[in-house]
């Protein structure tokens, strides 16, 4: 029996009225300034909490880069068991307050780190039971609060409301580290937990404030059987979204390792101390900050293309293996700015080209699936990135972790140019890529 095809995308309820698009024409929409608003206080404290979080793991564990990649697979299994799950939830009930129920819960998590740490008493055991509690919250949040991004802005605007949501969390990655990496020195790691705990409140009352009749909201799902199993159907009935989501898994696992990997070369390959982690990571989220504008720009004028994700995937794992011969401090520093620029240019296009092509009653779900491709190798990689640094040195993870996302990027376009998925030429790394088809394979996908 024949396969049917996959549904093409719905529409979405009437759509108001759009002024003409600018860079920040999603903040027009009062519900997404206030969301917005929030994002900015909120993701400062969670960057703070970050650097502040790998810093206590690395001093608990006497500078052990094991220890530190088992507390970010601690930190993102939770995304493997959870998060297909999570997208299921978020299609079925009201997503604002779902919201507000995982953000509080997120500052409750940091508040007991906080008073465990700036009390004296915290161990490596105890951070390791609220990395696995943080990451039990992030994996309910990210599905339901991506998808409800096209529930404050409608579907036009999703591409923007994405690239303005990934500038304010670069921006944060620019104040954030630097903040926490000198703050550490004065006052120690746990007033940052405090700190992010307090920020948490930004966002739950930017949701409070919201006007729930102005929000576009899709269909409701009610609660059946086999919803998840209707998700992962659509998902292997669209060729386009297998292969992005194929890619987007390798990327994410072996070169977007920077969480890890930074706090290993800062501390064991050029010997600083915090505030030299906190400055990389600041240089790493100045070319992030940038690209996530230039994203903004770019959603303003239309629909992400398929030959920008595979062209900003190949620039990334090239310019992170150029980046593990830089000889100095600086030189490392200079080549995390166009690191971060590829890195961003990457992860928004992704996004954007999954919530703009599937159906609104599925959005949730395909973003459940999202998530775990985009986290989920992190238990994988986290650990994965200690051992090379400590068996192999602590550039390794860069240069591995480059030439998987570099070729990577190279095999997905040779898939997707053998299956006519897309009519523009594009050279990659000499391949002879077709590009331009890719929004229409999306409307109508083909099923084998």
């Amino acid at each position: 029996m024949r396969p049917k095809p996959a549904a093409a995308p719905a529409e979405e309820p009437e759509e108001r009225a759009q002024p003409k698009a600018s860079m920040f024409a999603s903040l027009r929409v009062r519900n997404y300034r206030l969301f917005f608003s929030g994002q900015i206080i909120s993701n400062i404290g969670t960057w703070m909490q970050r650097i502040a979080q790998d810093w206590l793991v690395f001093q608990l564990s006497g500078n052990n880069p094991v220890a530190l990649g088992i507390a970010v697979a601690l930190q993102f299994l939770p995304t493997l068991m959870l998060s297909l799950w999570a997208g299921v939830l978020a299609d079925r009930v009201d997503k604002r307050k779902l919201c507000i129920a995982i953000q509080s819960g997120i500052g409750v998590q940091a508040l007991v780190l906080g008073l465990l740490d700036v009390s004296g008493v915290v161990t490596l055991w105890q951070v390791y039971v609220l990395c696995f509690v943080l990451g039990i919250f992030s994996s309910l949040d990210v599905p339901a609060r991506q998808s409800f991004v096209a529930e404050m802005v409608g579907r036009k605007q999703i591409t923007n409301a994405v690239a303005l949501n990934s500038s304010v969390f670069n921006m944060a990655r620019i104040v954030g580290p630097a903040i926490a990496g000198f703050a550490i020195t004065w006052v120690g790691t746990g007033w940052m937990f405090l700190a992010n705990a307090v920020s948490t409140l930004a966002v739950i009352t930017g949701l409070l404030l919201m006007d729930p009749d102005k929000l576009f909201r899709g269909p409701a799902v009610a609660r059946a059987k086999g919803q998840l199993r209707e998700g992962l159907a659509y998902v292997r009935g669209r060729s386009d979204l297998v292969s992005l989501m194929v890619l987007v898994f390798f990327v994410s696992t072996f070169g977007i390792t920077f969480f890890t990997s930074l706090a290993i070369v800062a501390g064991n390959v050029f010997a600083t101390q915090a505030d030299g982690y906190g400055l990389l990571s600041t240089l790493l989220a100045v070319g992030t900050f940038t690209g996530s504008l230039m994203a903004a720009r770019r959603g303003a004028r239309g629909r992400p293309r398929v030959r920008l994700l595979l062209i900003a995937a190949f620039s990334l794992g090239a310019v992170e293996f150029v980046a593990g011969f830089m000889p100095t401090y600086l030189a490392f520093g200079i080549a995390l700015i166009p690191l971060g620029f590829a890195t961003i240019t990457f992860l928004n296009t992704a996004n954007s080209l999954v919530q703009t092509s599937v159906s609104p009653e599925m959005r949730g779900r395909v973003m459940g699936l999202y998530v775990l491709v985009l986290i989920g190798g992190n238990p994988i990689g986290g650990p994965m990135v200690g051992w090379m640094a400590d068996t192999f040195g602590g550039r390794s993870p860069f240069l591995i972790g480059g030439v998987i996302s570099a070729v990577a990027a190279v095999v997905c376009a040779a898939v997707l140019a053998r299956r006519g998925g897309m009519t523009r030429p594009v050279r990659l790394a000499g391949l002879r890529v077709l590009s331009g088809r890719g929004a229409r394979a999306a409307r109508s996908p083909r099923v084998p």
